[in-house]
């Protein structure tokens, strides 16, 4: 009971980073996140549980569980490895290239794995490669005149613009593989029936001149990016930033 109580009370990254006396054991955390992450990619969040993960590997739960102790560990540590996808290269520089860099990656890491627009933002953060992202993007706004709270406060600004869309993105192409639509054209004929009626009410008339003359409706890079810049260019203005 001592050594359960033990285990509990010790972050998951500390015990990640004590030095193991087999560190060629082919049942690694990393090997079982790996596993997870392509379980997660092919069939959703769903798909993933202890037990599922320790069949795919081939071992006993309980060999998986003296690496990983529960679901949130195991999402923890799915999450601190497809974030090594994020880093952006050592030739980036400046706050608003760092930051940009960043916001870009991230989306396009959560495009290729949608199941992260489905975990509880704190396990979202608080992983070792995750914690290293906000590093360098606060210390790209460091030195700039600005307190720590302000530093923070701009770089969660453009940290939420990045989730919500993505999210946004992620869940409206899983409600169209739902419906069966493979494109924008077959989603407006499915939405069709609502928006007429609300268009036809005359109470949007900006929304009906967007639906009848927008050029990029189905262009969600276009969208992103466009929406990036100008998050990143209030928080220029807001802050007096070059």
């Amino acid at each position: 009971m001592a050594k359960e109580d033990e285990t509990n009370k010790v972050s998951l990254w500390e015990r990640l980073e004590r030095p193991t006396a087999t560190p060629r054991a082919s049942l690694t955390p990393q090997r079982i996140a790996s596993v997870a992450i392509e379980v997660a990619d092919r069939e959703g969040m769903a798909a993933v549980t202890m037990r599922r993960i320790a069949t795919e590997l081939g071992v006993a739960p309980m060999a998986a569980y003296r690496h990983v102790a529960g679901k949130d560990e195991l999402w923890a540590v799915m999450v601190d490895q497809v974030s090594g996808e994020l880093e952006p290269g050592e030739e980036t520089t400046g706050w608003r290239e760092t930051l940009r860099a960043y916001a870009v990656s991230t989306r396009e890491s959560m495009l290729r794995h949608p199941w992260l627009a489905q975990l509880p933002a704190p396990l979202f953060a608080i992983t070792p490669r995750r914690m290293a992202a906000a590093e360098r993007q606060l210390a790209s706004l460091d030195g700039l005149g600005l307190d720590v709270d302000t530093m923070m406060a701009a770089f969660r600004a453009v940290s939420a613009y990045v989730h919500g869309a993505t999210q946004a993105e992620v869940s409206l192409a899983q409600y169209m593989k739902e419906q069966g639509w493979e494109n924008g054209d077959d989603t407006r004929r499915g939405l069709a029936p609502q928006m007429s009626y609300l268009m036809e009410t005359g109470r949007y008339p900006t929304y009906r001149r967007y639906t009848q003359g927008a050029a990029r409706k189905d262009d969600a890079g276009w969208q992103f990016e466009t929406g990036l810049e100008c998050v990143l260019d209030g928080v220029a203005a807001r802050l007096g930033l070059d």
